[in-house]
């Protein structure tokens, strides 16, 4: 990510840089030595940095590109605003399923979805403001941060000393060596959002969060859209017929699909882009006009001096932590996407708060301890939390797992959103939950609850006593509850109801 992601620079993306990269910005001069130095002002960094402050430490801020990071730039929030554009289109052109007619078609005017995406962009970005965390009473130097020794960094000329620092450089868009790669100008998801024309096809490569938001998100704009997946689903990491469920609807959105896909090679002709793709030993050209790489994210970790540091990392894994997230400079901390597997902004967060603890209050805090769901936010969405059955029985954990369909949910059915379904995942014979998955429009909101029961060791029971408003979709989940109570009911345990309820008639 770059400053020279902000394309169209028009009044919104202006306001957008005055705020996380102002140019006449003037570095502090540092003095004295640091409680705190936290290198990268994206979620992680930002966390740790206003907490700390907030807690009377002396604390510096390094950002080299823009504050606020992947989230704010180019990641959680424009393309949660695209989302909700796609999911208007949808929403109007399905009108019809409930007595509502809209005359004529659906028209896309892709130019005011972009434009509104970078002023509620720009609307948001004083949250993540160089002026906003000086106002903190935190020092923010931007420009590049290196290591010199063991407790001290260099940003633009000058030293920084510290008691303690933090590595929260994040994640940037992977680029695989792919022949022709570099000849066809690939978009990724620190690119794509600078589009201003809505291209008529496209290829996504890559079936995870990213290439399939993005597929159906540009599908229902009204581009003609090939995901190319090397797996034989999209969302492979789910549980198969969750993933299966928002497939189903992706196809109704007419996304097209390749799947057990390998791309070979990339070849520019004339103004359209030609993906090369191996499946099932023959190879087939997809001719598009653009082409979107969504394959996984690489560790900012260059350039910084780590080695210096002695802080040990791996270029695919990023910065090597322990369970409470210090790295081999005992000095020196990591969190967010440069050091962890779950890559996501709320994960960010909690791991910045588990810092703050270790580093400046002797805290013993595991990032092990923390129940983190995740969720993608397709129509219907799909979220995740704990384990899966393929896990639970790689680690010998027996399990019972109950399902609600939504066909079985008032308010789903009601809302023209019975697709889907709740699942929850208990260690056997006990209501102890151990994982969850649920597939609605509104899955990401509906998790929580389950999350809150895992994090503080309530079991399925608790939820099923709790009084849930009719008719909501959160019904689902309290289904379950009165699913796993009904096996409670053994024919002894019935049998023994029946005779005093005789004896008591």
């Amino acid at each position: 990510m770059t400053a020279m992601t902000l394309q169209p620079f028009d009044e919104h993306n202006q306001k957008l840089a005055s705020n996380v990269r102002p140019d006449d910005w003037s570095n502090p001069t540092p003095s004295g030595r640091y409680n705190l130095v936290v290198i990268g002002a994206g979620t992680a960094g930002l966390v740790t940095a206003a907490g700390a402050a907030g807690l009377g430490a002396k604390v510096a801020l390094i950002e080299r590109d823009l504050m606020g990071g992947d989230c704010l730039n180019v990641g959680c929030v424009p393309s949660k605003a695209l989302l909700s554009a796609a999911r208007t289109v949808a929403t109007v052109r399905d009108a019809g399923r409930f007595g509502v007619e809209v005359p004529g078609d659906v028209q896309v005017e892709f130019q005011s979805v972009m434009e509104r995406m970078r002023r509620l962009r720009a609307e948001i970005s004083p949250h993540d403001s160089a002026a906003r965390f000086r106002d903190l009473g935190i020092d923010v130097f931007l420009g590049q941060g290196t290591f010199t020794s063991e407790d001290s960094i260099e940003v633009n000329g000058q030293s920084l000393q510290f008691k303690h620092a933090v590595v929260a450089t994040g994640a940037r868009a992977s680029m695989p060596p792919i022949p022709g790669v570099d000849d066809v100008d690939v978009l990724t998801n620190e690119t794509v959002f600078s589009l201003t024309e809505l291209p008529s096809r496209m290829a996504i490569i890559g079936g995870g969060p990213i290439g399939c938001e993005m597929a159906q998100a540009f599908a229902r704009f009204g581009t003609k859209v090939t995901l190319i997946e090397k797996s034989a689903h999209i969302l492979p990491r789910e549980e198969t017929d969750a993933a299966m469920v928002v497939q189903s609807s992706m196809e109704r959105d007419q996304v097209q699909f390749l799947f057990n896909a390998k791309v070979v090679r990339f070849e520019k002709r004339g103004n359209e882009t030609v993906t090369f793709v191996e499946q099932d030993g023959e190879t087939q050209e997809v001719v598009t006009d653009r082409v979107l790489l969504g394959i996984g994210r690489t560790p900012n970790i260059d350039g910084m001096g780590l080695e210096v540091a002695g802080v040990e990392y791996d270029s695919g894994s990023g910065v090597q932590v322990d369970d409470r997230l210090r790295t081999t400079n005992p000095k020196i901390f990591a969190a967010g996407d440069v050091a962890s597997r779950f890559r996501f902004t709320h994960a960010a967060d909690f791991m910045a708060r588990i810092v703050i603890q270790n580093a400046l209050f002797l805290g013993r805090k595991k990032v092990s301890s923390l129940v983190i769901p995740w969720a993608t936010y397709t129509s219907p969405e799909i979220a995740h939390v704990g384990l899966t059955p393929k896990q639970a029985s790689e680690q010998g954990i027996q399990i019972d797992t109950f399902t609600q369909q939504f066909t079985g949910v008032d308010r789903a059915v009601l809302e023209g959103q019975s697709e889907g379904f709740a699942r929850v995942h208990l260690k056997r014979g006990t209501d102890r939950i151990f994982g969850a998955t649920i597939v609605s429009e509104h899955a990401g909101e509906m998790i929580s609850e389950v999350s809150l029961a895992m994090t503080n060791g309530l079991g399925l029971k608790k939820i099923g006593a709790t009084i849930h408003p009719y008719p909501t979709q959160t019904e689902a989940v309290r289904k379950l509850a009165d699913q796993y109570n009904r096996t409670r009911l053994t024919p002894f345990v019935a049998s023994l109801m029946k005779k005093w309820l005789e004896w008591t008639r």
